[in-house]
């Protein structure tokens, strides 16, 4: 099991770059979904981005996860294109998906990545069926009992080291285990959503006591091999990037009429 406190600085260099793509991906969607450019409904995943890192630093692109109406944190956690998803989210040719899936059923299958699915609960099946495809039937009976705990969402250390131990238990065969990651994010359920069920200041203090890239920074400038000059090149370095996917998504052309009905179960 690898665990969080020996990362070396390459490897913590990465999850911080990640977290960091993964909230100026966001944060730029939120400012974009305004312009009325970008289709469908979008769920933002700001706030949350040590869980999902915590989660994928621990596993490979032969590793699978499925993942939820909130998903691009997931998505580029676990390595998938910046780009190809920024096209995918407003509908154009060269999307992870050729602009046919948009943010909701972005999926990558080289990264081990099967999708995002806007169903709730319509993730368990899409895992089962991944799971049953390493035909061991028998180990669908391991699920009961199923070892569990609960870390700190906000965490990457914690969620990263949970993760080790379920990773240990389920690759030495003793089966699956369930981690419940304790979180809050900073945008509604949907964009558009006016929040009333949030107290007026409830966002600013989680953004200042849960902000997961924060308590990244902090322990690593409290004694952890990562300097300010380089966390904050990784800053500009993300940020750069978001700048030119959304200059090439809003210049890459829709997909064709020609493409309706490929990649699809059943032609009509």
């Amino acid at each position: 099991m690898i665990d969080s406190m020996t990362l070396d600085k390459s490897r913590l260099l990465h999850a911080y770059r990640r977290m960091k793509m993964i909230r100026e991906f966001e944060e730029r969607l939120h400012v974009e979904i305004a312009t009325g450019e970008i289709p469908g409904f979008t769920h933002l995943y700001a706030g949350q981005e040590a869980i999902a890192v915590g989660v994928c630093e621990q596993l490979s692109d032969s590793d699978y996860i499925v993942s939820t109406h909130r998903g691009h944190g997931h998505c580029i956690a676990k390595g998938c294109d910046v780009l190809g998803m920024m096209k995918e989210i407003y509908g154009r040719q060269g999307g992870l998906c050729n602009g046919k899936g948009g943010s909701m059923h972005i999926a990558d299958m080289t990264k081990g990545m099967l999708g995002a699915n806007a169903i709730v609960g319509g993730g368990p099946p899409i895992a089962v069926g991944a799971a049953i495809g390493s035909n061991d039937l028998a180990g669908r009976c391991r699920g009961f009992g199923m070892p569990a705990e609960r870390v700190d969402g906000a965490d990457f250390h914690a969620v990263f080291d949970a993760m080790g131990r379920v990773v240990q238990r389920a690759r030495s065969g003793a089966g699956p285990s369930a981690i419940e990651a304790m979180i809050t994010r900073f945008y509604g359920h949907f964009e558009g959503d006016p929040q009333n069920y949030r107290a007026k200041d409830e966002v600013a203090k989680l953004r200042m006591s849960m902000d997961c890239l924060k308590r990244f920074r902090a322990r690593m400038l409290e004694g952890g091999p990562l300097s300010t000059a380089e966390l904050d090149a990784v800053d500009a370095e993300a940020i750069a990037l978001i700048d030119r996917a959304v200059i090439e998504a809003k210049a890459a052309p829709p997909p064709p009429a020609a493409d309706l009905y490929s990649d699809v179960y059943i032609n009509y």
